[in-house]
């Protein structure tokens, strides 16, 4: 006989023939027969996230695009945008694949969309763009760059170059979108990140991308790379049109990301060194001709006990931020924007801006899903309640396209939610959706996809071959306690436990 507990582990009553259960513990044994905890894979165990309304939270999987569905092999689901980009009412997707089941340089991927309808369970896929011009696509990007209303898209890739696709407008699910490669961005190595800002505020996006140079740089490089804006003074499918504006050079840029930080009306933007492990922002003076003045980001990590093993050759530890991801909410309630994102070897945390630019931002833990890693995430407020959590997901370590030999204790594809506590500086509570062998998550979009007043995530899934691609979680609200997770195919990589050092 099996009981679940909604702590993740299933207690099994072995009976001998005739005879009494023996009373309940950990494990027992004896003639009376033997009692066991047995670890409940994540996604069975019952949810304990609720809402203010005591309804509880669970999650329902919906799959958007993959090999089975798209006829497509798509592999290495990275970045997502969504857009409305016929302009027919309903939300579209443009989703990028780096076509890896490992870094082999050989440039290939697809640029995916995925059209919206009435129904989130029924979308029109499409190949945008594949192969050379789409080579180990990592990052996407939206806007209405020629001004003809229809959303046009910018993508970054790791073994080639930025390539912009113009929209051609009613007809953009059956005719072939106009393109070209910015002959500035040729040549150059590895696009990680792209974005598209109104940087000069004249009405127009301009273009922000991040170069870190090669696919799989050194952590040791003293290489610089370039952080960038790139103006596009004319016709944008005129290559000649670009014109890059280097913002600054680091040791393997990995974000640079157009936000207004400081609150002045006009957007800065923040960039990381995954290779110096900082952080940083450019704050843009305003002008039509804009200008930025790099500013550092210095942290005061006090509100971390400080963890002796992060100290080398028993130095003080000091937070590594490599900005890979990052997201922008006012949690402190100060009125100033402060930053998500992840601390090495500390997972998600929060950056709570200063009042001056003179004083160091406060890091301030929000949660970790160790041994898996926390890579995309982003924040919605997913209970109800009035304050912003934190989705996220991560990577595993294992085979790509294939479950492996993997144990619990490895990085394996997990992804969770973080629960406001009311005051962000107190522990914050994690809810565990899904944990399988194989999982790469990368990005999370939150919308409410179903209509139904609660929020959902469509998100990329990689590592996973056959599985990679597209999907979405409905957020399922019930009167009991279900299990975390339902996911959408009968067969994929398996469903596992935590490890006994997280439970």
């Amino acid at each position: 006989m099996r009981f679940e507990s909604a702590h993740g582990w299933r207690l099994v009553l072995l009976f001998v023939a005739g005879c009494q259960p023996a009373s309940p513990g950990l494990s027992g044994s004896g003639e009376t027969g033997d009692i066991e905890l047995e670890p409940v894979p994540v996604g069975e165990s019952l949810t304990s996230a609720v809402t203010p309304d005591g309804s509880y939270i669970s999650w329902r999987e919906h799959v958007i695009d993959d090999v089975s569905i798209g006829g497509v092999d798509i592999r290495g689901g990275d970045g997502l945008v969504m857009a409305d980009l016929d302009l027919d009412g309903y939300l579209d997707i443009v989703s990028v694949h780096e076509s890896d089941t490992e870094y082999d340089g050989v440039a290939d991927g697809h640029v995916r969309l995925a059209f919206g309808s009435e129904s989130p369970l029924h979308w029109e896929l499409v190949t945008l763009v594949e192969g050379p011009e789409a080579g180990a696509a990592e990052d996407v990007a939206v806007a209405d760059v020629n001004g003809d209303g229809y959303p046009d898209v910018l993508v970054a890739c790791e073994l080639a170059h930025l390539i912009y696709l113009q929209n051609p407008g009613p007809d953009a699910r059956t005719t072939r979108w106009a393109r070209v490669i910015p002959p500035v961005s040729t040549d150059r190595g590895s696009y990680i990140r792209a974005f598209f800002a109104d940087l000069n505020m004249d009405g127009r996006p301009e273009a922000v991308a991040a170069n870190k140079g090669e696919q799989s740089p050194d952590p040791r490089t003293e290489e610089l790379n370039s952080i960038s804006w790139y103006e596009i003074s004319g016709d944008p499918l005129d290559g000649s049109s670009w014109i890059e504006h280097e913002l600054t050079r680091v040791r393997i840029p990995i974000n640079s990301q157009p936000v207004d930080l400081d609150g002045d009306g006009d957007m800065d933007i923040v960039g990381g060194s995954r290779g110096e492990g900082r952080i940083m922002w450019f704050e843009n003076d305003g002008r039509p001709e804009p200008g930025f003045v790099e500013r550092r980001i210095e942290i005061d990590a006090s509100a971390i006990a400080e963890d002796d093993s992060r100290g080398a050759e028993g130095g003080a530890w000091e937070p590594r931020v490599t900005g890979f991801n990052l997201d922008f909410v006012d949690l402190s309630g100060d009125g100033r924007l402060d930053i998500v994102l992840v601390e090495a070897g500390r997972s998600l945390v929060w950056l709570e801006q200063p009042e001056t630019r003179q004083e160091e931002w406060t890091l301030h833990p929000i949660g970790g899903t160790t041994p898996d890693s926390s890579t995309g995430f982003t924040v919605a407020d997913i209970n109800d309640d009035g304050n912003p959590d934190v989705i996220v997901g991560g990577y595993s370590r294992g085979p790509r396209d294939t479950d492996g030999a993997v144990t619990l204790d490895d990085p394996l594809g997990r992804i969770a939610w973080f629960e406001h506590p009311g005051d962000p500086t107190e522990p914050w509570i994690r809810h565990d959706i899904s944990r399988r062998k194989r999982g790469m998550f990368d990005k999370f979009v939150a919308r409410d996809m179903d209509g139904d007043g609660d929020v959902d995530f469509v998100g990329t899934r990689g590592n996973s071959v056959p599985y990679d691609g597209v999907f979405w979680i409905e957020q399922v609200r019930s009167p009991a306690p279900v299990g975390s997770f339902e996911p959408a195919r009968t067969t994929d990589s398996e469903e596992v436990p935590l490890p006994d050092s997280d439970r």
